[in-house]
């Protein structure tokens, strides 16, 4: 009887326990009186990564003050919500449709580089379990590419445009790198064609990036195996074009015979 009294009374416990606290959970959190004040407590909440009482304050802000500033501030809050989340589609909807609504806004570079960062945040991963980046599929980084530099045609003054730059940079060569280890799956298998053509495209997409030397002398290569001397010559010529004043010039140079 003892033993049955306590169980009764521990699962009772549980149970009170559990509605409590899934009362807490999905309650409706003390709304202050002020937009700007919940704007302030939804910001506090995001930061502390309570997803769901941050989205109730900015919901809130947006319903309940509808025409004032803080509701289009509380827009872009929950776009940036969903990209705490790592909900990245999500979020670029939501700062996609912020442009669109409020092309005026004086925030608007700033939800254009958000967007285009979720591509960024989006990338293959190089974590060592997996396989390199670079065998990955590429979409995210082309988009990423592409939203990066479109921010900066569209945004070249905001102060957004330096990190963008950056971005664009560390896709080009990504995508370079990509490329690169395209051209060398062929070479294994001596299809020296497509080893060309996918160097030249490499050199013509992606110029000045880090690989462009190794691309270069990988393309005279590929020209020598084709039995097209031209070709190899103009490619050691666009190495003394690209990268003047450098070891791999003086290569050329000497391979050049000149």
């Amino acid at each position: 009887m003892r033993s049955a009294v306590a169980f009764l009374t521990t699962v009772l416990l549980f149970t009170s326990g559990c509605a409590a606290l899934s009362g807490s959970q999905g309650g409706d959190p003390d709304y202050a009186v002020t937009a700007e004040e919940n704007l302030l407590l939804g910001s506090d909440a995001l930061e502390n990564k309570d997803f769901l009482k941050a989205q109730k304050y900015f919901e809130y802000v947006r319903a309940k003050f509808p025409y004032q500033e803080a509701a289009r501030e509380a827009e872009l809050r929950l776009a940036d919500l969903d990209f705490a989340r790592e909900a990245f589609p999500e979020a670029r909807d939501q700062y996609q449709s912020f442009i669109k609504l409020h092309p005026t806004h004086p925030k608007v570079d700033y939800a254009a580089f958000r967007s285009a960062l979720t591509h960024v945040e989006d990338y293959p991963s190089d974590f060592f379990a997996l396989p390199p980046s670079e065998e990955k599929d590429q979409a995210e980084i082309r988009a990423g590419l592409s939203t990066m530099e479109e921010f900066l045609r569209q945004y070249p003054d905001s102060q957004y445009a330096p990190e963008a730059k950056k971005h664009a940079d560390e896709a080009r060569k990504r995508l370079a790198e990509h490329e690169l280890y395209v051209a060398r799956f062929y070479t294994k298998r001596e299809r020296w064609k497509a080893v060309a053509q996918r160097l030249e495209g490499l050199l013509v997409k992606y110029p000045g990036t880090p690989v462009e030397e190794e691309a270069l002398f990988d393309l005279h290569a590929a020209y020598v195996k084709l039995n097209d001397p031209k070709r190899a010559e103009e490619t050691l010529r666009q190495v003394l074009r690209r990268l003047p004043g450098t070891p791999a010039a003086e290569k050329a140079q000497r391979m050049l015979g000149t």
